[in-house]
């Protein structure tokens, strides 16, 4: 955290020092006619809330306004008396069209974005997440198969806010094993009711990931370990957010508020 700040860039606007930050723009809403409150996550100061006065004018300091999941610089000033930044320009750098054009594409970012509000707290630094968040959007955009940029992108989340799964191997011989998902653990496949039964593959291409790994599976066994993720970060959200409904349909039963890892 400390050497993410060291990399900030400053400018002094009459005297009062603004913060220059990469980000990408996970929500906004109209304040005015033309205004805008916005949340963006940002490479060296993680979630920031801003409003953005004047945003959409177009010959304005914001690019016309702020599109939701655009990437861009952006300029705040931070304030002890609000919980909302001053913004003062944002010079958009990169949009991911196919996230309007395609239906799958379009779920999985908004999934993504959703996340990232939900489990991030304000002002708490995530530049791997950031750069992992990114590689998926532009997979996305590319056409790519995406199911390793989401799962990368999940374990990453779970990771960085001390949610991820504990990797240990209860059962080396054994072909299917079971998820425990109060401990967040893997366990013998013992037939406990509670506990989610998965493929050997599942784990093995989490440890993958966990080495910085390609996981050696194809785009099915990447979809399960993907839909077991998402299964364990709704139990630490204690709900089903409709964006996570929407990528993974049906998902295994239990709403059970995991232990921390």
């Amino acid at each position: 955290m400390d050497t993410c700040r060291k990399k900030q860039i400053f400018k002094q606007i009459n005297s009062v020092s603004v913060i220059i930050d990469d980000a990408l723009c996970i929500r906004s809403w109209d304040w005015s006619e033309t205004s805008q409150t916005t949340v963006l996550f940002t490479k060296a100061n993680g979630i920031v809330r801003g409003l953005a006065k004047g945003a959409k004018r177009d010959k304005g300091k914001f690019s016309g306004g702020f599109d939701v999941l655009s990437r861009g610089d952006i300029g705040f000033i931070l304030k002890r008396e609000s919980e909302l930044a001053t913004l003062t320009e944002w010079d958009v750098r990169e949009t991911f069209p196919k996230l309007r054009d395609n239906l799958q594409a379009n779920r999985s970012g908004w999934y993504v974005a959703d996340m990232i509000g939900r489990m991030l707290p304000t002002a708490d630094p995530h530049p791997g997440l950031y750069t992992t968040t990114l590689e998926h959007l532009r997979a996305l955009q590319n056409g790519e198969a995406h199911n390793l940029s989401l799962l990368r992108f999940q374990w990453s989340l779970l990771e960085e806010t001390g949610w991820r799964p504990e990797l240990k191997d209860p059962d080396p011989q054994a072909k299917t094993l079971a998820f425990d998902p109060i401990e967040g653990r893997f366990t013998a496949d013992s037939g406990i009711p509670t506990h989610w039964r998965i493929r050997r593959g599942t784990m093995l291409a989490l440890e993958s990931l966990a080495l910085n790994k390609e996981p050696s599976t194809d785009d099915e066994g990447l979809n399960r370990a993907n839909r077991l993720l998402a299964s364990h970060l709704r139990n630490v959200l204690g709900e089903e957010p409709m964006t996570m409904a929407a990528v993974f349909g049906v998902l295994p039963t239990g709403f059970q508020k995991p232990n921390r890892a």
